[in-house]
């Protein structure tokens, strides 16, 4: 009853981001979902920083590496090796958390993510701030492997 080869193979895989520029994003396919790897600016990071924990609808940071946190910048973000604190780094599933649509980066009233199917608005961080959605779009397991490999799973 173990899971066969091809199973295994598909439940982590590494992923080059030495060419993502400040400011864009690769998404990339792992277990059949979209995730997306976004290189933040420093100004996507203060905007993500100056939100109040009050405002957000969610308040979990929804983070598969860190278990039950408060949704702070910090809690959502992921370090590269070397340089904790570094919070440019954001991988998350690309998936609504209203009925599993794919957002739209770069959009919204807040400046991250906006899904067109429903209006549900994320922010430069991933969290909902607007919209039917009823939490923030999940943080999977991931780590850098070194200073330009992220592994997903």
């Amino acid at each position: 009853m173990n899971p066969s080869a091809d199973v295994q193979a598909l439940s982590s895989i590494r992923v080059d981001v030495s060419g993502i520029e400040p400011g864009t994003q690769l998404t990339v396919k792992w277990l059949g979902k979209p995730v997306f790897i976004r290189r933040r600016t420093p100004e996507e990071i203060e905007e993500a920083k100056a939100v109040e924990l009050s405002q957000l609808p969610d308040q979990d940071a929804r983070n598969a590496n860190i278990g039950p946190a408060p949704a702070s910048d910090n809690n959502r973000a992921l370090a590269v090796p070397g340089e904790e604190g570094s919070e440019e780094w954001l991988v998350m599933m690309g998936v609504c958390t209203h009925l599993g649509c794919v957002p739209l980066g770069d959009a919204g009233d807040f400046g991250g993510w906006f899904c067109p199917c429903h209006g549900s608005h994320y922010d430069t961080a991933g969290r909902i701030r607007k919209g039917p959605a009823p939490e923030n779009l999940p943080v999977p397991t991931a780590e850098f492997v070194d200073a330009t490999t992220i592994k997903l799973g």
